[in-house]
């Protein structure tokens, strides 16, 4: 019985040894990120992106680890291969990054951070705030603390 183990880890430790390998080849990633609003990339070549995730924000490079994560409210920066770097605020959606070194991101709701309005955002969070306060069943209270930290994010954004 033990021999049959070792034998199927050692499979498997060659098998992740070759995807690690073949991954670590990887000079460059096909990046996808789309929001219901609008599509900012379709499958550019990019250098990095900076994404905030529930589990802590993390950077994505070429030859990532295959990741599943969820996006929080905030900021995705965008390393262009130019040297240009491209801040989009997003509301929420997913982050996925795939053994073949491409990165999709699907966004609830996403902005050009540049395109924000300082005031705006302010008054986001300042209704959100007003939302929580008065809010009486538990539903409500879980949608408007949601609103308060896309208000908070919006706000941290425009600083």
């Amino acid at each position: 019985m033990m021999a049959a183990l070792r034998s199927v880890s050692r499979l498997l430790t060659r098998r992740c040894l070759g995807t690690t390998l073949k991954r670590g080849y990887a000079d460059e990633m096909s990046f996808t990120f789309a929001a219901g609003n609008q599509v900012y990339y379709d499958g550019q070549s990019v250098r990095q992106v900076d994404v905030p995730s529930f589990s802590g924000s993390f950077g994505i490079l070429p030859a990532h680890v295959p990741t599943l994560a969820v996006l929080k409210p905030g900021v995705v920066s965008v390393f262009e291969n130019d040297g240009k770097v491209n801040k989009i605020f997003v509301s929420s959606g997913t982050v996925t990054i795939n053994d073949d070194s491409s990165v999709q991101i699907l966004a609830e709701e996403a902005h050009p951070v540049e395109n924000l309005d300082p005031a705006a955002a302010r008054e986001v969070l300042n209704k959100a705030q007003s939302e929580l306060s008065s809010a009486t069943s538990e539903q409500a209270k879980a949608e408007a603390l949601i609103a308060v930290e896309v208000g908070e994010a919006l706000v941290k954004a425009v600083e």
